[in-house]
């Protein structure tokens, strides 16, 4: 049987290999720089479409997300995204 690699994303921005999967799935094109879950309704959508795929990228988990940028995903982490936004907004 094959060893499967995966390929996370880091905190630096940077792909590296893995021998586990992502938990997050994630989206980077430009300054848009998202993550969330793997099963969410808005990326699979986007998926089916064909789009999103040449720039998908996968993280071990939210804290190496943030850290490399990225935002919570406003329809499957409405809650992480409120406070993201907060933040932003300069509420906390």
């Amino acid at each position: 049987m094959a060893d499967t690699t995966y390929t996370l994303t880091g905190r630096d921005g940077r792909s590296y290999p893995s021998a586990t999967p992502g938990s997050l799935g994630g989206y980077r094109r430009g300054n848009l720089k998202l993550y969330g879950r793997l099963d969410c309704p808005s990326a699979l959508r986007a998926l089916a479409r064909g789009h999103y795929v040449r720039h998908r990228v996968f993280f071990a988990d939210e804290e190496t997300a943030v850290a490399a940028g990225h935002r919570p995903c406003a329809v499957c982490l409405p809650g992480q995204y409120a406070r993201w936004k907060d933040r932003r907004n300069g509420a906390l």
